[in-house]
């Protein structure tokens, strides 16, 4: 029997005979529908493409050149469509670097700006050159590389973990390690992370989600104000989507870009942790008409941005252009792009910054149902990936529990943060929100079967939080009542002024022994609502050892000790720590906390709303102590499972009555955030004490109980 074996396209292409020359090179149409610069056995595929450009030329330079040694124009021969591609033969890709430059029409009315001068960053690069080392790059032109893929990924399964059962801790790259106190070998970067990972299983964590790691322009806007040397250090101003950030790598990988993050990655999931990438598709680094064009305005100015009807630039992302993400072209860009890193670097979930901007039509107005996002939930290679939106965007448009996401997303919720941070220094009339909050955001995301696959898409479409790196940190949440953002040079205008803080007696650093005692219970009382909350809680690192950022509640620009890690307090404040590890484990131990379990068998409710009389199932409007009380059958466990989570805002003692168990049993304080005589916090089982009845519940305090049946 004889077999034959169809010819692939890579097949062919690199092993017919080269059909023509430019330049000395020996070159021929090549793989139109392999966008970006691919390594072949005998050469290079390079595939671009624009609508509107009337011709494109490659350009191959030697490293860290500025002048092209070699430019190639794409003959009309080797256009399909809007899109050229011609292999190269005979290139080592170590040896050289490419960019592009295109010709078109210059009209800025009509959203065209081209210019042959400009040299153009491919947007599908796997590699960026000239950001290799942290903020002193300054405006030389971006090039690519050609990245040659060899890490091998063993047969480490896809994580299946469902949303609700993650404990999300978000980070900066950078910031997590560069303080001199944090220890590590390679401090602010990936290897400098994967030293701390040890760290990050004693706390307890199950997933990551790391600020943007994409190539990024710290450069841009770069100042000096009071002395210090501002930076985009956030990262919010991407370059290259396809591109990790080079300078957030120990050690020069030179056309193996990205290996030392793969190898992050592979640890981490290794360890249980999984990986979610902050993703920026609402703007680039190119700004508006006064900013930089380097890549997406030289290719095609008119499909990748909102544009007005006169040609200037939408701004509903605040930082000075808006991707035009609902064109089909952007759309294919931004799905090959997810695929990509889903595949190639094993990501677990994205998180999407400024989501709405991704239900915007192409002419800015808000779309019922946008086929970016519907594309994104439907996606076979996807289906497995988490995606979180932040449903607002900049242009007002705010989305909580409304995103258009055919329920396959899940959503930071707003309301969680402003109502929870409220009700918890005291703003009584933020009762009801709040409670609502706890129990899951029922009335936003409660009762809603997916469109996607039939599912129940409640507690999984609700991540809630308190603290991210946009505000204050949870430290200064009851530091400062107001911010103090004066070394960002902007006069103290920006950041946002609803922050629902309170300093607890002193604005700011103070020895008051009695404001800073109250400070770290207003903590603890965050935590222990926030792990005893329905749905995906998330915080911010340092959150767990009181990290400060001196009241500054917008440190994007603030590459310095504002923003990184003081790894010192972790010693100073260890108790504050093993308390969040001990929420952490409480939370993972009892899944009735995180999701909706069958109907107890004692036949007690699921889910009530309680006010300091278990009896009552109502709060008063004014009510400034309310408790949430969690029953269902958990199977693994093989009985029920009951907790009671007590939250009294009030500065004086109040006395609550705990349900009566309809089977045979009693109820034990686990958490104690007041603290008891020996200023002890939580009781493992065995250390419990039963709670017979009532309970007085000290100020400002949380209490969480579990209920036991006897045996």
């Amino acid at each position: 029997m004889i077999f034959y074996r169809h010819k692939s396209t890579m097949d062919i292409a690199t092993s017919v005979n080269p059909m023509g020359e430019i330049h000395g090179f020996p070159v021929r149409p090549g793989m139109f529908d392999i966008n970006g610069a691919t390594a072949l056995p005998a050469g290079v595929n390079f595939t671009v493409h624009t609508h509107y450009g009337t011709s494109c030329e490659l350009l191959l330079f030697h490293k860290g050149e500025e002048e092209p040694y070699a430019v190639l124009p794409f003959p009309e021969a080797y256009k399909i469509g809007d899109v050229y591609s011609m292999i190269v033969y005979g290139l080592n890709i170590e040896d050289f670097e490419y960019a592009y430059r295109i010709n078109g029409p210059y009209d800025p009315k009509n959203g065209h700006i081209f210019d042959q001068s400009k040299v153009l960053l491919d947007p599908y690069a796997r590699a960026v050159t000239g950001q290799r080392i942290w903020g002193v790059h300054g405006e030389r032109q971006y090039h690519a590389r050609v990245v040659r893929d060899s890490f091998d990924w063993g047969d480490m399964p896809q994580s299946d973990r469902e949303m609700s059962d993650l404990v999300i801790y978000e980070l900066h790259v950078r910031g997590f390690t560069q303080h001199s106190s944090s220890g590590v070998e390679h401090p602010g970067t990936f290897a400098g992370l994967m030293e701390k990972i040890p760290y990050l299983k004693e706390l307890g964590i199950n997933a990551v989600e790391l600020m943007p790691i994409f190539e990024f322009d710290e450069m841009m806007n770069a100042r000096e104000v009071d002395g210090k040397h501002l930076l985009e250090y956030w990262g919010y101003n991407t370059v290259g989507f396809f591109a990790p950030n080079t300078s957030y790598t120990a050690a020069e990988e030179y056309n193996a870009e990205g290996t030392e993050l793969k190898m992050l990655i592979k640890a981490l999931h290794e360890n249980g942790i999984e990986v979610i990438l902050d993703v920026v598709f609402n703007h680039t680094a190119e700004g508006n008409d006064k900013g930089r064009t380097f890549s997406f305005k030289g290719f095609d100015n008119k499909i990748y941005y909102m544009l007005t009807p006169d040609g200037n630039y939408y701004n509903f992302s605040g930082c000075g252009n808006t991707l035009n993400c609902n064109h089909p072209v952007v759309q294919q860009m931004i799905l090959e792009c997810l695929r990509y890193w889903t595949v190639y670097y094993r990501v677990d979930g994205f998180r999407f910054d400024l989501a709405s901007i991704l239900g915007r039509n192409t002419d800015g107005s808000p779309m019922k149902n946008p086929p970016l996002l519907k594309s994104l939930a439907y996606d076979p290679v996807l289906s497995n990936v988490k995606l979180i939106a932040e449903a607002w965007d900049a242009g007002g448009l705010y989305q909580v529990g409304s995103f258009p996401a055919s329920r396959r997303w899940a959503e930071w919720n707003g309301r969680y943060r402003d109502a929870v941070r409220g009700f918890l220094k005291g703003d009584c009339w933020e009762s009801w929100n709040a409670a609502q909050s706890i129990c899951g955001s029922g009335d936003l995301y409660g009762g809603h079967y997916s469109d996607y696959d039939g599912s129940y898409a409640g507690y999984n479409s609700c991540v809630n939080f308190l603290t991210c790196h946009d505000g204050f940190s949870l430290y200064d949440l009851y530091s400062y009542n107001e911010k103090h953002n004066w070394g960002n040079g902007w006069n103290n205008t920006d950041g946002s002024n609803d922050n629902r803080s309170w300093n607890c007696g002193a604005e700011g650093e103070t020895g008051d022994p009695e404001v800073l005692a109250l400070r770290y219970r207003m903590i603890r009382n965050a935590c222990a609502v926030l792990m005893c909350s329905r749905g995906t809680p998330m915080f911010l690192a340092g959150d767990e050892f009181g990290n400060t950022q001196y009241g500054n509640n917008n440190c994007y620009c603030q590459d310095n000790e504002i923003s990184w890690l003081d790894w010192t307090l972790l010693e100073k404040n260890r108790s504050l720590f093993e308390f969040f590890r001990f929420m952490i484990e409480y939370r993972q131990k009892h899944a009735i906390i995180r999701k909706k379990l069958p109907d107890a068998l004692c036949g007690m409710a699921g889910m009530y709303i309680h006010d300091v009389n278990a009896e009552r199932m109502s709060l008063p409007p004014d009510a400034r102590t309310f408790c949430v009380s969690f029953i269902g059958y958990d199977a693994e466990m093989g009985h029920d499972d009951f907790v009671y989570v007590a939250v009294n805002t009030y500065w004086e003692d109040v006395t609550i009555t705990l349900p009566r168990l309809k089977a045979a049993g009693a109820w034990y304080l686990s958490v104690n955030t007041y603290g008891d005589e020996n200023g002890k916090y939580f009781y493992r089982e065995g250390e419990e004490a039963m709670i017979t009845g009532e309970f007085v519940m000290r100020p400002r305090s949380v209490a969480v109980f579990t209920g036991r049946v006897f045996r």
